[in-house]
């Protein structure tokens, strides 16, 4: 699925509505440059998720957790020097857990995803105004 965001909000509500489709055990890997609008999408995600809380990149704690219809456990694994400090932190609890994991980054510790998941790629294109992402969503299955 292909779609068009020309704004914050735009991006939150393709996600929230995508949100419905989400269920225990999905994996969402996220795609795409500093200031894409990955955490926007996340935060999108957990509206649509019933998560009542403020959602922030989890940047220095590597993993955020909130409560909602189904617990949603956001990743931000830039810092990551390889796959073998996501097993420091339980990554395996969290991920064939009882929610929805979404990892930014995740092309970095591309050896240990799950072969199920979501791959999500926003891409920003500044000729056609500040704000346009373009967002898809593939299934690997």
């Amino acid at each position: 699925m292909k779609y068009i965001s020309h704004s914050c909000e735009e991006t939150q509500k393709i996600a929230a509505n995508f949100a419905k489709t989400l269920k225990e055990g999905d994996v969402i890997c996220m795609r795409g440059d500093l200031g894409a609008g990955k955490t926007a999408f996340t935060q999108g995600l957990a509206k649509g998720l019933g998560v009542n809380e403020p959602v922030t990149s989890p940047t220095f704690t590597i993993v955020n957790e909130y409560a909602g219809r189904l617990p949603l456990y956001h990743f931000d694994v830039y810092r990551i020097s390889d796959s073998d400090e996501m097993y420091e932190i339980g990554y395996e609890d969290y991920v064939y857990g009882n929610g929805v994991s979404v990892i930014e980054w995740a092309k970095r510790i591309e050896d240990i995803l799950p072969d199920k998941r979501y791959e999500i790629e926003i891409s920003k294109d500044y000729s056609q105004g500040e704000n346009y992402r373009t967002i898809e969503i593939k299934e690997n299955t």
